[in-house]
């Protein structure tokens, strides 16, 4: 979704200033926070080569003197968009991305690719890591390596005159909930209806939704009753818009323990322990809090990087 698109269809505060071109070069959120849109991101964190980090990064990554990072190529502010150029991409997960490649010595090498290829792309060493609001999971760290930098929380976001609330799984049953296809908090959805339909109570009508902008409309014309999804993009739609709001987060592992979302690399590639290094250096030193900040995402930050935590439980079956 294009930031032009964007202020077309959510109706963006007043605090969005205007340059021009169609689209805007920044939003004001509700309680004051303010996101830079433009491609030049002249506020974006960064950060010396720390040569004791980098000289552990793979020879073969270090003489290309690039980090190749994949994202998702759907739309999701705040955390990997268009900017109002409408083809570079900024976000809370470029940022990163840029900030950890700094401290490695490597520039970034930014791509894009439908979420279940980015997986593919790792694994074929076609790309190097895959920084995208990636959650740990079982699943995952058979075949990749993770050293994570967020909790991974998840929201129900609902259309603002809404009047039902969200206490557990039971409260969705009978409604119709939105959710990305393929997504983690999919899997946590479809396992709570099974619950619920195990416990004789309505089944949840979920629906599946690819691009951002089809879930935004489903909840303004009233096709859905919630969206479950990443706690940033549910808050920064929320907050910029005016048309929903927020009644329920949770763990992006559901009931299971507090998710994570990691650097996704090749497993046993030889390149998990510098990022770990470089992640925790930010920390550190402050710049990630920097980034966290930049982008209104303090409810996810970490005291430490971890490599490979629990994840998300395997799926059953």
């Amino acid at each position: 979704m294009s930031t032009a698109l964007a202020v077309a269809v959510l109706g963006l505060f007043v605090g969005a200033c205007g340059n021009g071109d169609g689209g805007a070069n920044s939003v004001q959120t509700a309680n004051g926070t303010v996101y830079d849109l433009t491609p030049q991101q002249s506020g974006r964190i960064h950060a010396d080569k720390v040569e004791s980090i980098a000289a552990q990064v793979p020879k073969a990554i270090r003489d290309r003197g690039t980090l190749i990072v994949t994202g998702s190529a759907q739309s999701a502010p705040p955390l990997r968009f268009q900017a109002n150029d409408d083809r570079t991409l900024i976000g809370s997960e470029v940022d990163f991305a840029m900030l950890f490649a700094d401290i490695l010595g490597l520039k970034v090498d930014l791509r894009s690719a439908d979420w279940a290829q980015n997986s593919v792309k790792v694994d074929s060493g076609e790309v190097d890591a895959f920084i995208s609001n990636v959650t740990v999971t079982e699943d995952r760290k058979e075949k990749f390596d993770f050293a994570t930098y967020r909790l991974d929380n998840l929201a129900l976001e609902v259309p603002k005159d809404a009047t039902w609330s969200f206490a557990d799984r039971k409260s969705l049953a009978g409604k119709r909930i939105g959710v990305g296809s393929g997504t983690n908090q999919e899997q946590i959805l479809v396992q709570w209806n099974e619950a619920n339909i195990a416990e004789g109570l309505p089944k949840i009508d979920i629906a599946y939704f690819q691009q951002v902008t089809d879930y935004y409309l489903g909840l303004s014309s009233g096709r859905l009753d919630g969206f479950l999804g990443p706690n940033p993009a549910a808050r920064y739609h929320a907050a910029t818009a005016g048309q929903t709001k927020v009644i329920g987060t949770l763990s992006g592992a559901g009931d299971a323990l507090q998710a994570e979302i990691g650097v996704l690399v090749k497993k046993d590639n030889g390149l998990i322990g510098a990022v770990h290094q470089a992640i925790q250096y930010a920390i550190d030193n402050g710049s990630y809090r920097k980034v966290i900040d930049r982008w209104g995402l303090s409810a996810e930050a970490v005291p430490q990087s971890r490599i490979n935590p629990p994840g998300l439980p395997k799926k059953k079956g």
